[in-house]
């Protein structure tokens, strides 16, 4: 174990979750990168496609809930093991795929493994962050999704011109284990949080049906799918509505994703600010949130700009409105539950994120192969807003 002083080592635990989460996004983007090229390698439509991505996003909705558990009754520092392991073996056996059911197979292990990243990040933060600190340290990780999303695009494409595209995946994939060193070199749970998780057992039934849990849950079902839409749709957008080659989707289709590094570490960092200037913790957390929806509906412009660069102009409205929101949205499970049910808690809640992503990976499919990408544009700018309002609605005696 590495000796770092406490307060050293909260900023150091934050860049490795920060590393981390860059890591996971960028793992699972890497298809988006080179699918039109495996489309017409493995002879696959854009709805194959979207069954592909529908394999991923069930196994992410059936372990969402359960990594939770189990970072629960790990513990934040080998819980998080358990996953980096998972998902960077996952992401290398991409390179061994021969079609769309091995593909589909890759892609499912990938997603039983990647949500493990949150609760665990979750509960590492509440771990060592104080309350009015949370969110920031919320954002901080989840910026790590917006850089991971922001560099895959350029450095698997680099790496495909190159190398071919399993190299592609065999690299990213490997990232994973690097990260798993240091991580367990590093962390370690502080000793009134060891004690309290030997104390107390999580009763998840109770969690789940708190109103905190379930209203965070449907929230997120709502809005988590316009995060994955530009992951997974975007370079496929780019590429087929505004004619650029893989070459110029690995130069601009980073760009949103700086946006929402910037919206992740702002909006964290605001409702802190807000917090010791006197701000109920809640009322803080809740109006940056509300703030990120307003951005949104910016997003439906995207698909009637005259230009690509307006559409990625357009297009960084949901990154840096969704980062607002998801930086406050996930604090509040460690603000509202005890510190050994976190995880659970923030794993149900990401079940539902999750399923809203499945289900909307096959409509975007649909959509897209019998009209065109301009109603999943609309659809994308209009959730946060109808989904401030049932927080706002269900979340006030929380």
């Amino acid at each position: 174990m590495i000796n770092i002083q406490p307060k050293t080592r909260m900023w150091v635990i934050a860049a490795l979750l920060f590393l981390a989460t860059m890591i996971n996004y960028a793992d699972r983007l890497a298809l988006s990168v080179v699918s039109t090229d495996l489309r017409k390698e493995f002879q696959m439509s854009e709805q194959d496609y979207s069954y592909v991505l529908t394999l991923f996003m069930l196994a992410y909705a059936i372990m969402y809930a359960g990594s939770g558990m189990i970072v629960d009754r790990l513990g934040a520092k080998k819980g998080f093991a358990f996953f980096i392991f998972g998902w960077s073996v996952a992401q290398m056996l991409h390179a061994a795929a021969v079609g769309k059911w091995s593909l589909g197979g890759a892609r499912f292990l990938l997603g039983l493994c990647e949500p493990g990243n949150w609760p665990a990040a979750v509960k590492a933060v509440n771990e060592w962050f104080p309350p009015a600190k949370r969110a920031l340290g919320v954002g901080i990780f989840n910026a790590g999704s917006s850089l991971g999303s922001a560099i895959a695009p350029p450095m698997v494409a680099a790496i495909t011109y190159a190398y071919g595209w399993k190299a592609a995946f065999l690299f990213t994939g490997s990232l994973g284990f690097i990260w798993l060193v240091a991580w367990l070199l590093i962390y370690e749970t502080p000793v009134g949080k060891q004690a309290e998780a030997l104390t107390e057992k999580v009763d998840w039934k109770k969690v789940i049906s708190a109103r905190g849990c379930y209203t965070l849950l449907i929230a997120r079902f709502f809005t988590d799918p316009v995060l994955y839409f530009m992951i997974f749709w975007l370079p496929e957008y780019l590429r087929k509505e505004r004619g650029f080659s893989l070459a110029e989707v690995g130069t601009y289709a980073w760009v949103p994703f700086i946006f929402g590094d910037i919206g992740y570490v702002t909006g964290g960092w605001l409702s802190g600010y807000l917090i010791e200037h006197g701000w109920e913790t809640q009322r803080a957390r809740k109006f940056v949130m509300y703030l990120g929806a307003a951005i949104l509906p910016i997003a439906i412009l995207a698909p009637h700009m005259p230009t690509a660069g307006l559409a990625i102009a357009a297009s960084c409205a949901v990154t840096l409105g969704h980062a607002f929101w998801v930086s406050n949205l996930q604090a509040l499970p460690a603000d509202v539950f005890k510190a050994n049910e976190v995880a659970t808690a923030s794993g149900f809640t990401g079940m539902g994120g999750a399923i809203g992503g499945m289900l909307a990976s096959l409509g975007t499919g649909y959509l897209v192969m019998h009209f065109s990408y301009t109603p999943v544009f609309l659809i994308a700018g209009l959730m946060h807003p109808m989904s401030a309002v049932i927080v706002w609605r269900m979340f006030r005696k929380c």
